[in-house]
């Protein structure tokens, strides 16, 4: 039997340095005092991550709009929670952010940029668009590191999601197709429409009133996609798990139902040109060496082979 082929790892790169920045300590500070936990644990992930799967390529994806606003103007509670309030309630658009963070992540950008590692990104969207359009287009197996569970949509067999969930990476699932549909009780292809309806308070997505988990996963596994329960309803086809109080609440949030399926569906058209190859050295050395002695970080700039 011919050996699998490396995988491209697909990094949320988000998710991980925020994991890494309320995971580790502040009092892991650079020379002058700066706090450099997220920096450090995040390329500490980077480089296990990197050792266990032993991938072909690797890419840091990036949100250039974290927030983009056509998914705003579609769902205006898209991410709300996350947004910067005054006391007067009223909001900049600026996301919410621990004043020690934000210089981290502009020093995660520019290691992995001096290192030479693939950061791509692309205006007016987010980085679940960019995982989407590489994991769409690479012809490697991937695995998409992150804990988003939008990103289950992407799940086949040929790409896996590896979850970033609380405890150790050793804890992490690798979600298969087979995996989702035991965790969430639906198909990664209706994992869409089974969040639409249940809701995901960490998206901003409102969910049917009424309507939660258990009832959402029963009614897709029924009628295998909301097109299919939107034409029951019309028929007036109740027969359980449909009841005539679900097909109400299905009925008064119509447009919030279409919305939010557009919302949450991840964009696969995007292109980019970036080579995905983990560098043999760095980029610029003398860039990355500057950064690590600013932040004190050198002994943990190192992805694989690639290392100061």
């Amino acid at each position: 039997m011919a050996p699998m082929p490396a995988p491209v790892l697909l990094l949320d790169t988000a998710m991980l340095y925020y994991r890494a920045f309320y995971s580790l300590p502040d009092t892991m500070t650079a020379p002058d005092g700066s706090p450099h936990n997220a920096i450090r644990g995040f390329f500490g992930t980077v480089n296990r991550l990197v050792e266990q799967y032993q991938p072909s390529g690797l890419a840091a994806c990036w949100d250039v709009s974290w927030r983009p606003q056509w998914r705003v103007d579609l769902l205006a509670s898209y991410k709300t929670h996350r947004l910067v309030v005054d006391d007067a309630g009223q909001s900049s658009g600026a996301a919410e952010m621990p004043d020690t963070l934000s210089p981290q992540i502009s020093a995660i950008a520019e290691i992995l940029d001096a290192m030479g590692v693939a950061r791509p990104g692309a205006k007016d969207h987010e980085a679940d668009d960019v995982i989407a359009s590489l994991a769409t287009s690479v012809k490697a197996p991937v695995i998409v590191v992150s804990g988003d569970r939008d990103l289950v949509q992407l799940v086949d067999d040929k790409v896996h999601l590896l979850m970033t969930i609380n405890g150790g990476m050793e804890l992490w699932p690798l979600l298969t197709p087979a995996g989702v549909v035991e965790r969430f009780g639906v198909h990664p292809t209706q994992y869409v429409d089974f969040a639409t309806l249940r809701g995901d308070p960490s998206d901003g997505l409102p969910g049917v009133p009424g309507i939660g988990a258990k009832t959402a996963a029963a009614l897709i596994q029924k009628y295998g996609s909301i097109d299919e329960l939107l034409l029951a309803v019309d028929r007036e086809e109740i027969e359980k798990p449909l009841t005539p109080r679900f097909a109400g609440l299905i009925r008064e949030n119509l447009d919030q139902i279409h919305a939010t399926r557009k919302v949450a569906t991840a964009v696969r058209g995007l292109h980019f040109a970036a080579d995905l190859s983990i560098p043999k050295k760095p980029k610029d050395p003398a860039k990355l060496q500057e950064l690590a002695n600013t932040w004190g970080v050198e002994r943990y700039l190192r992805i694989g082979s690639l290392k100061l």
